[in-house]
């Protein structure tokens, strides 16, 4: 075991070049993570937050920059500048947020099989309900404060949905009523195996919006937007159905 000088003395427990336990991606991994959530942050503190050594770190570090997931540039200093080189502070670039993003894909799809293997098909479809009743608890309010009128109400949810990233916009449907489309989706990997994701949100748009709705295409299946048709007439609305 090395040990990181800077703690020494200090009482904290000693540092490793690399948990024995945690292959290189995986510490590779929880350096990019620390980056994501905290970032930027320079090799220094890296190494005290993540307890590995500085050359452990700097070693990490050269693999994510050749990779291009993550970019150096000077520390901003926030008092007088030191004397001497500044130091460098590593933050996180779109691809290296694509492939955190992939990652934890791979766990979700992994927690679901497992979830289906051993609770069966009803088990995801309530966890899938679970999800989205928290989202949709969420924007109630919002929505609520459009009134009464689906085609507001629809209006004020693609509102929210855009808030959280979801690029959402509303289009008058050559069907009649409206199409909900959604340019993003976090979970868009994981709903290609697990297609009930999709079929809860679609849903809890019909009871945020108080009007059927029907999922016309979605981006776990190959489309370029996720659409959902929804019947905004309130005579068409009070005689169909809720999907």
């Amino acid at each position: 075991m090395v040990v990181d000088a800077s703690v020494q003395g200090t009482g904290a427990e000693p540092v490793s070049e690399a948990r024995p336990q945690e292959p290189d991606a995986r510490t590779r991994d929880r350096v990019a993570r620390a980056i994501s959530e905290a970032g930027p942050l320079t090799a220094a503190a890296l190494a005290r937050q993540l307890r590995l050594t500085p050359a452990a770190v700097r070693r990490h570090l050269d693999a994510l920059l050749a990779a291009g997931h993550v970019e150096a540039r000077e520390e901003r200093a926030a008092g007088p500048r030191r004397r001497g080189r500044p130091a460098k502070e590593f933050a996180l670039t779109g691809t290296g947020h694509a492939a955190l993003a992939s990652s934890y894909d791979d766990l979700a799809v992994s927690a679901l099989r497992f979830l289906a293997a051993t609770g069966g098909e009803a088990a995801v479809d309530a966890f899938a309900r679970a999800r989205v009743g928290e989202v949709e608890a969420r924007y109630a309010a919002a929505v609520d404060a459009a009134g009464e009128d689906p085609a507001q109400r629809l209006d004020a949810l693609a509102a929210a949905l855009s808030a959280d990233g979801y690029a959402a916009s509303v289009r008058t449907s050559p069907a009649g009523g409206a199409q909900l489309c959604q340019g993003h989706c976090p979970v868009q990997s994981v709903a290609a195996e697990f297609p009930q994701l999709c079929d809860a949100e679609a849903a809890s748009f019909a009871r945020l919006v108080g009007a059927p709705t029907r999922r016309l295409a979605t981006l776990a299946h190959g489309e370029h937007v996720c659409t959902t048709h929804v019947t905004t007439s309130s005579t068409t609305a009070s005689s169909g159905g809720m999907h």
